[in-house]
């Protein structure tokens, strides 16, 4: 038997399965802020003046720099619930970092003298206890009080070997994953397999792209040998008409993971590789969320009047609603409600949806000026509020639009990943309006996926400062 290589040490991105997104968002705001407003209460009791703005100064850097190391250390992204005492080393590590730099920043900035020694002893040593204290009582109200409940994602598995049979058991015993597996894939007869899966043998793998979207099956694991790397490549093709995430479960004894250029993450301790998922795992989630929240709160408080006019204007101009309400697709393919000022005489959602045409007679005189400035996509801002929708992203299509396009377009249904957007790269490149020739729709969607594999905060903002370019300059195909 040949020696097997030593794997070598990697960096390993965790996602997050089991913990409900909310109730991680509430970790992070809670933790932050117990960390940096604790040294309040504990001046009090010192009788230290805390209004001098030294204080406030120490606070501020605080809430930034323990937001950062909280994150830096993983304590957001273990799969498993961490004992309190793992909890506590991590709560601890992070501390003494941030306790680090800002002792480094007072003595660089002649501030040591201004602040009690006293305050700040006591405040570095109770705050990691006061942390996980937070942590775990956030946790408690959550799961227990509050009964919100873990999300749960439907998988299969493709092949039966002892990957599978590994994978199949960590899920088994660690419900907190959130992950369960419905069944296996394999080629083989199933009395080859033997009995090494327990679990649910469902057939072949030609029968994988209907089954996806039979058991609506969130995650694909391809646990196939490198060796069937044509299958592997076949196996991703077919499910590119489904929003399922693709894994591949690598042997990490068998190559070398430095030329890995996927996404390497682990289910409690089993290596994958994401093929095909959201880039909005764990904390660029979190400042894709914070950002669509901040940003649509302030456009909906400063556009409030002029919606408000616009909603007027609607209701004396013309019979029907002021909103026009239509099924669209959102992440993951989920039908979602997607609100526009009505800018028709007619509001179409049904088995067929006409696309709206240059000088189109459904269109009113105040729907046409709408439409042309894009104003009537402001309520969309209340979508990004709700969740369902983002600031930047692909733009959602009619439910009709997308069924016709998924046949005809390879790869369509992934700029489903991530929630679709008020504005997008596809929009400042022209890629907008009516859709008259197949190339059109095509380019769209190749712009859609390129955003999703280039994502970065800085291009969110600098497709949010085009737009407005687009809007005033170039915006000839809004009709």
């Amino acid at each position: 038997m040949k020696n097997q290589p030593t794997p070598k040490k990697v960096t390993v991105s965790r996602t997050y399965y089991g913990e409900h997104t909310g109730v991680i968002f509430l970790q992070r705001l809670t933790n932050t802020a117990i960390a940096s407003a604790s040294l309040y209460p504990i001046g009090l009791i010192y009788g230290v003046d805390l209004e001098n703005p030294y204080y406030l100064g120490l606070f501020m850097v605080t809430l930034m720099l323990a937001l950062g190391m909280f994150e830096a250390v993983g304590i957001y992204q273990t799969k498993t619930r961490p004992s309190l005492q793992s909890l506590f080393h991590s709560f601890t590590l992070a501390w003494i970092v941030v306790v680090c730099e800002l002792l480094f920043l007072g003595y660089a900035l002649k501030l040591s003298e201004i602040y009690s020694r006293k305050v700040l002893l006591t405040w570095f040593i109770v705050t990691p206890i006061l942390t996980v204290l937070a942590h775990e009582t956030v946790r408690f109200l959550c799961y227990r009080i509050f009964n919100i409940k873990y999300k749960i994602r439907h998988a299969i598995i493709i092949g039966i070997n002892e990957l599978s049979r590994q994978l199949l058991e960590t899920t088994k015993h660690n419900k907190r994953l959130g992950i369960e597996i419905d069944g296996f894939l394999d080629d083989r007869a199933r009395d080859r397999t033997g009995d090494l899966i327990e679990g649910d043998f469902l057939g072949r793998l030609s029968e994988l792209p209907v089954l996806t979207r039979q058991r609506k099956i969130d995650i694909v694991f391809i646990a196939l040998p490198l060796t069937q790397q044509q299958r592997i490549v076949d196996l991703i093709d077919n499910l590119r008409d489904t929003t399922a995430s693709i894994y591949y479960v690598p042997n990490v004894l068998l190559f070398d993971l430095n030329l890995i250029q996927a996404r390497l993450d682990d289910i409690d301790g089993v290596p994958v590789v994401a093929l095909c998922e959201t880039p909005f795992c764990g904390m660029q989630g979190f400042i894709k969320r914070l950002s669509d929240i901040i940003i649509a709160t302030f456009a909906l408080l400063l556009l409030s009047p002029l919606m408000l006019l616009i909603a007027i204007g609607i209701k004396l101009s013309s019979p029907g609603p002021i909103l026009f309400k239509q099924r669209r697709y959102g992440l993951d393919g989920q039908k979602i409600m997607v609100y526009k000022f009505r800018s028709m005489t007619v509001c179409e959602d049904g088995e067929t949806v006409t696309q709206a045409t240059r000088n189109d007679p459904r269109t009113t005189p105040l729907g046409h000026f709408l439409r042309h400035t894009s104003l009537d996509e402001l309520p969309q801002f209340i979508n990004v509020l709700q969740g369902s929708m983002s600031v930047i992203g692909p733009r959602p299509h009619a439910v009709t639009h997308n069924e016709q396009y998924r046949r005809i377009i390879k790869g369509y249904m992934i700029r489903h990943k991530v929630k679709p957007g008020i504005t997008g790269l596809a929009q400042v490149r022209g890629f907008r309006g009516e859709t008259k020739i197949l190339e059109e729709m095509k380019a769209r969607v190749e712009s859609d996926i390129e955003y999703m594999r280039n994502w970065s905060l800085t291009l969110d903002f600098k497709i949010f400062i085009k737009t407005f370019f687009v809007l005033f300059f170039k915006n000839t195909k809004a009709y």
